[in-house]
């Protein structure tokens, strides 16, 4: 007889907001546009979208992966979130929509590997089998959502490349063209392009995931579209949007906000912890939105049971910055 044990933070299927409450819109949506939308070839449109004419894109929910709270509307996901390519304000998803072309989109995969490419983003996708997983995301600046994201385990991308044993980190990059993202002009003292990495332990964990698609939808331009990564026990700033390029590294790749920061407030490692407080607030606490409830914040962001055996023998404050 097989046993599940439950993580900590998995709860049945039946704690999780059924799929037919958050899909409500986009089927009221779908029934006033006619057979334009419903007729919608899955699973990508060519051009970059706004919200309301996003393909369908549904995958198999995972059920090893739910929630204790409500998922977030979609709306205020799409509304209210950072990419600082479009402006260093919350309100960029206007920007977004109109100035990101999400296809075509070319991804690099390069560094030391066995199996260096080139390919469409369309085309990395059809190589992987798509899932639906219910994550929490928890922001640096104390307030966190909940997501159902459509896409695939970063350590699928890992086994495509085939990295050598040289290889101790993936380092990210994200498009960094100002003529596609007003922000970037607008900023140049910013260090563009935006780069994060993790370990390859990290990568290979279960948690890591790779979205393609969001609310079964494919990703709206303001979530990262077409391509993102999602670490769902670190700060937000490191779940990197609008990827076209993964390498391979040995030496660790020094991030974005790190960079900005020289690592006294945003490092690399960035593990959420309760304990551990930004320079200028308390992370004790995190803010739901949507709801407005201000709700405890839980070590690793509620993972620790997947996630804490990778930590084993590092210690620091910085662990959590």
């Amino acid at each position: 007889m097989l046993i599940k044990i439950r993580k900590s933070w998995e709860l049945p299927e039946s704690a999780a907001t059924p799929e037919d409450v958050y899909l409500n819109r986009r089927q009221l949506m779908k029934g006033a546009a006619g057979a334009a939308i419903a007729g919608s070839v899955l699973p990508f449109a060519e051009t970059a979208l706004a919200d309301t004419e996003r393909a369908e894109l549904t995958a198999p929910r995972n059920t090893a992966y739910t929630l204790d709270r409500a998922l977030t509307p979609e709306d205020l996901n799409i509304t209210y979130n950072n990419f600082y390519e479009f402006g260093s304000q919350k309100q960029i998803s206007d920007a977004a929509n109109r100035e990101l072309k999400p296809r075509p989109w070319q991804i690099q995969i390069g560094g030391m590997v066995d199996n260096p490419m080139t390919l469409d983003v369309d085309d990395l996708i059809k190589k992987m089998t798509l899932e639906e997983r219910l994550y929490r995301h928890r922001c640096v600046e104390a307030w966190s959502m909940t997501v159902p994201w459509v896409g695939f385990p970063l350590r699928k991308l890992v086994e495509l490349a085939s990295p050598t044993s040289s290889a101790k980190y993936v380092r990210m990059e994200t498009f960094g063209d100002p003529k596609m993202a007003s922000g970037i002009g607008s900023q140049p003292w910013y260090p563009w392009p935006y780069v994060e990495g993790v370990t390859m332990e990290e990568a290979m964990n279960d948690l890591p995931f790779m979205v393609v698609g969001a609310y079964g939808k494919v990703l709206a331009n303001p979530m990262g579209a077409p391509i993102r990564l999602h670490l769902p026990w670190k700060y937000g700033f490191k779940s990197i949007k609008s990827i076209v390029k993964f390498d391979f590294v040995a030496e660790r790749p020094r991030s974005y906000w790190e960079e900005i920061s020289d690592g006294r407030e945003y490092g690399f490692w960035a593990n959420v912890n309760p304990e551990v407080p930004h320079p200028r607030w308390s992370q004790a606490t995190e803010r739901v939105l949507g709801t407005g409830e201000v709700v405890p914040t839980q070590l690793f962001n509620g993972y620790a049971d997947v996630v804490g055996g990778l930590y084993t023998g590092i210690t620091g404050e910085n662990l959590y910055r």
